[in-house]
């Protein structure tokens, strides 16, 4: 059965191009808007991988992260987000990795096949 992954981003590109590549890679993709949404998806299905946004209406990307880790702390988590400043922000440390959104995929394929095996 393949592995499942949530990614968790308001932008619908960031959305499909990311469910392309990891479906291309063998992976089941679900794909959620907000953090609400990510919060409500790990409540109903297990993830074996979770790609976060950091900036989203309402609940930020740091928030999610520390209310997915309350409820799974070993749930795998990979921040992706368009702004490197959050690299330095103390509540992205939780995440398992971190990388710069791209339209090249490489660094996703990389993390993920690290990750996941």
């Amino acid at each position: 059965m393949a592995k499942k992954i949530l990614v968790v981003d308001d932008e619908e590109n960031i959305c499909k191009l990311y469910k392309e590549e990891l479906e291309e890679m063998g992976f089941e993709v679900t794909t959620v808007p907000d953090g609400s949404s990510a919060l409500a998806a790990i409540e109903k299905s297990r993830y074996d991988l979770v790609t976060l946004d950091m900036r989203m209406k309402g609940m930020d990307g740091i928030e999610t992260l520390r209310k997915m880790k309350e409820r799974d702390a070993n749930l795998p988590v990979i921040i992706s987000s368009a702004y490197e400043e959050y690299k330095n922000d103390f509540g992205s440390w939780a995440s398992d990795a971190y990388i710069v959104k791209s339209a090249d995929t490489a660094a996703l394929r990389d993390t993920v096949k690290k990750i996941l095996g």
